[in-house]
Formats: structure tokens, sequence, C-alpha cells
């Protein structure tokens, strides 16, 4: 028992003493560590202070640069402002000195016409006396000697006169002649021009002379089939290497000359292998009308155009007016027109679209008989155009009121690309649409199938159907169709008019 007491009390005592111990030994640890936070904090406040220092003289160093640029600049437009200072001044100075010189000529001036003036007055006064002294000695007042010189000139006058003029008479009866020839051909070279052959003729060209007379065909059969499909003239002569398209429609020329590449290359040319690659080409030639209307659409910037319209301004590439390429003048107008709005503050996009679309009358496939400007005006309301557009198109003649700010604009814009030097030539616009009326005029009789101005509209080729017509009624068919040309319309020289009737019988052999 002793014992057991005396373990329990030094367990007791070695409990005590182990906590003491380890109560002093944490004490001393968590002095330590606040000892080292307050060190580290310390370090880092440091640290703190002398980032911000660095900061606040980065910030002052800008600060510093941004001030002295400012004082610089200003320093700069004093010294500028100084220096216009200085011109005006010099300028105002040499002005003054100028007017001061002005003011001396013009005293100067004023004296001279003073004396002018007076100098003047002197003469008239002595030339006065003069006449007086002359009347008293003749007798006759000034009037009464003056009617009597210019009554003496007139009879003088008279018969030199008569006697320079018969001298002319008998002079311009001798050379009559030769003066009017000379006078005809000189005309003939001063209008003559390549525009005419622009517009009537294309010149296609060969290897070798052998492929003519292929492209002639027995008997000429080939070449009378290919003017038969196309509606044009073709010339075989003695240029070398060429073969001469001759039409006014420029569309069947492009026809008739991408056919002829097409069989001279291809080798077989024969009527029925004309025939197939005519029809071919006609649908080439339609999408690239297309292709050249969407093409021009894209490079002006418009949008939303109705494929029909689209078709029409393609179209416009094979048109001219006035000799000037419709297609061109129209996109002239259009810029033109975009130009002038956005100066004005107009719809610039709208301005553009009515002056690409203003003459979109002229191209339409059955050409009613409407002044263009207002055809135009209907396609564009058929096609759902905008009223303004519509107008500016119908207006730009002055054959509908104008209701738009865009309407003048794309009239003025019409006016100026029309009427500068060289652009438009009303010969051949007018020699055209002669064409084109003698063309119509013969379509219009029943049986007529095709009709084709060809040699500049000295022959009308009239095809009719074989089943319609009989010969004895073609004969009498181009008797009616000369003399109706001949009542109706104006034409140089004569009118040569040629009916077609043509049989085929066709047959195959399997």
């Amino acid at each position: 028992m002793y014992y057991a007491i005396i373990g329990i009390v030094a367990f007791a005592i070695g409990v005590l003493i182990s906590y003491a111990l380890w109560s002093r030994l944490l004490k001393s640890k968590y002095q330590k560590a606040i000892k080292e936070a307050e060190a580290e904090a310390e370090v880092i406040k440091k640290e703190r202070i002398l980032q911000a220092k660095e900061k606040f003289l980065q910030m002052k160093s800008e600060h510093e640069k941004a001030v002295n640029e400012r004082n610089s600049r200003i320093v700069q437009s004093e010294n500028k402002l100084k220096q216009r200072e200085n011109q005006l001044n010099q300028k105002l100075d040499d002005l003054q000195r100028k007017h001061k010189e002005a003011d001396t000529v013009r005293e100067s001036l004023n004296a001279q016409k003073a004396m002018a003036d007076k100098r003047n007055e002197e003469l008239e006064r002595v030339h006065r006396e003069q006449i007086e002294k002359l009347e008293q000695m003749s007798g006759l007042s000034a009037e009464e000697a003056k009617n009597q010189l210019v009554e003496s000139l007139k009879d003088e006058a008279k018969t030199a006169a008569m006697s320079y003029i018969n001298e002319i008479v008998d002079e311009a009866k001798m050379t009559a002649n030769k003066e009017a020839k000379k006078i005809v051909v000189k005309t003939i070279q001063r209008v003559a021009s390549e525009t005419a052959i622009e517009n009537s003729v294309t010149v296609f060209h060969i290897e070798s002379d052998e492929i003519k007379g292929r492209i002639i065909g027995r008997e000429g059969r080939n070449i009378r089939a290919l003017e038969a499909a196309t509606g044009i003239e073709i010339v075989v002569d003695d240029t070398p290497e060429a073969i001469i398209l001759s039409g006014f429609d420029p569309v069947r020329r492009e026809v008739a000359r991408l056919a002829l590449h097409q069989l001279v290359t291809d080798g077989r040319i024969h009527p029925a292998r004309i025939e197939e690659v005519v029809q071919k080409v006609q649908r080439q030639v339609e999408e690239e009308i297309v292709e050249v209307g969407k093409r021009t659409a894209i490079d002006l910037g418009i949008h939303g155009l109705h494929p029909e319209l689209i078709r029409l301004v393609g179209k416009m590439k094979y048109r001219s007016s006035y000799g000037q390429n419709l297609l061109q003048h129209s996109r002239e107008v259009a810029n033109m027109c975009a130009i002038m709005a956005t100066e004005l503050g107009l719809n610039a996009k709208a301005a553009k679209r009515a002056g690409l679309l203003h003459d979109i009358g002229k191209v339409p496939d059955d050409e009613p008989e409407l002044p263009h400007a207002i055809l135009g005006m209907k396609l564009a309301e058929k096609f759902k155009e905008k009223p303004e557009i519509c107008n500016a198109i119908g207006a730009h003649h002055e054959e509908v009121e104008m209701t738009s700010l865009i309407a003048p604009i794309v009239q003025v814009c019409d006016a100026i690309s029309g009427a500068r030097p060289g652009a438009r030539r009303e010969v051949v616009e007018s020699y055209i649409k002669r064409l084109k009326d003698m063309e119509n005029m013969a379509l219009s009789y029943p049986g007529v199938q095709k009709t084709y101005a060809i040699q500049a509209g000295r022959e009308l080729r009239v095809i009719v159907g074989s089943d319609k017509v009989s010969d004895e009624e073609a004969n009498q068919l181009s008797f009616d169709i000369a003399k109706k040309i001949q009542d109706e319309m104006t034409y140089p020289g004569q009118v040569k008019i040629t009916v077609i009737r043509e049989t085929r019988a066709i047959s195959y052999a399997k």
C-alpha cells in the first residue's frame, strides 16, 4: 500500500513536471512564430512601399513626358500662328501697296481720259467748221451731197455687179458638173468614219482561202443556208483570209460569227449541220446576254433586279443609240447619277439604278409602237421597281411629269453622256430604224415567216411558208411589198424585194 501511494504521487509529480515543460516549450514556439510573422510582415510592408514609390515615380515620369509633349505642340502651334500672322501682315502690306498703285494708275487714266475728251471736242469743232465751209463753197448741204454720192455709187455698183454675175454664171455653167462631183466626194470623205463599219460589218478571219470554197458549198448551198438561218449577208470576196459578215443587227452578226467559227473548227459544213449549229449558237448568245446583265449589275452594285430586267440589260450590249453603245451609255449614266446624287445628298443607289434602266425601253423583244421612255417605265412597273425609279425612267425625255428628285438627275446625266463630242451619230440610228421598219412592214403580210434586210438596206429577203403561199402568190407578194415600201418609206436608191419559197422532202433510210 505504501509503495502504491508512492507510485501514484511520483506519477502525479511526473505529470506536473511534463505539463510545465510542455507549456514552456509551446510558449517559446508561439513567441518565435509571432516574431517571424512580424518580421515577414515588415518585409512585405517595405516591398509594398517600394513598389508604390516606383509606381509613383513612373506615373510622374509619364505625366511629365505628356506635359512636355503638349507644351511642345503648343509651342509649335504658336510658331505656326506667328508665321501665318507674319504672312498675313505681309499680304496685307502688299495689298495696301497695290491699292495705292491702282489709285495712282486710276488717277492717271482719268487725267488721260479728260485730255482725250477735250481733244475729241476740239476735233469735232474743227470738223463742223470744215463741213460748213464746204457747204458754203458747193451750195449743197452735207445730206444732199451724201445722197448724190450714194446714188452715183449705186449705179456704178449695179453695173459692175451685173457684169461680174454674168461672168460667174458663164464660168459655173462650164464647171458645174465637175464642181458638183468634187463637192459630193469631199462630203463623203468628211462623213466617212469607222462607226458605220462597227455597226454593220464584222470581219471573220480564216486560216486559208481554201476554206472559202467549203463555206460556199456546192452551187452555193452552204452560204445560202447560213444566210437564211442567220439573216446576215456573207460577203466572200478577194480579201485574203477574211470573210465579211454584213448586217445591221449586232446579235445576228454575233450568231453568224460564232456559228462560222464552230463550223470551220468542226469541218462538217452542210445545210443540216448549219441549222443545228446556228440554233445552238443562238442559245449560247442568249446565255451570254444574261451573263452580261448579271455582271453589269454586280459591277455597279445593283441588287434585286428581276431576271427579265437583267436579260434586257445584257441585251443592251448588242444595241446602239445614235451610234453609241447602249450598255456603255447606260453604265456611264448610272455612274454619273450616283456621283451627282451623292453630291446633292440624295439616294445614290436609287439614282444609279434609275440611270442603268433609263433606256431599257429600247431593247424589248416585241418593240411596240411606244416611246422608249414610256415603254421602259411600263417594264419597270411590271417588274416591281419602286415608283421613283419608274418615274425617273419615264420622265427623262419629259414625256411624263417628274415627281421625284432622281428624275431630273437622270435626265441631265443622259444628256451629258449623249451630248459629249463623238458619242452619237443620228444617221446610224435612223438607218437602223429604217431597216427595222422595212422588215416589220414585210412581216405583216400573211404567210411571211422571216424577213431580213441586207446589203445596207438595198435588198429585202422575205421567207414564206411553202404550205401557205404558192409560186403565183409569191410573185404577187413581192410586187405588193415593193409598192408599199415605195409609197410609205423614204430611202436612197432602190430596194430589191426577194421572196423565197422553199420546199423540202426528207426521208430516212434505216
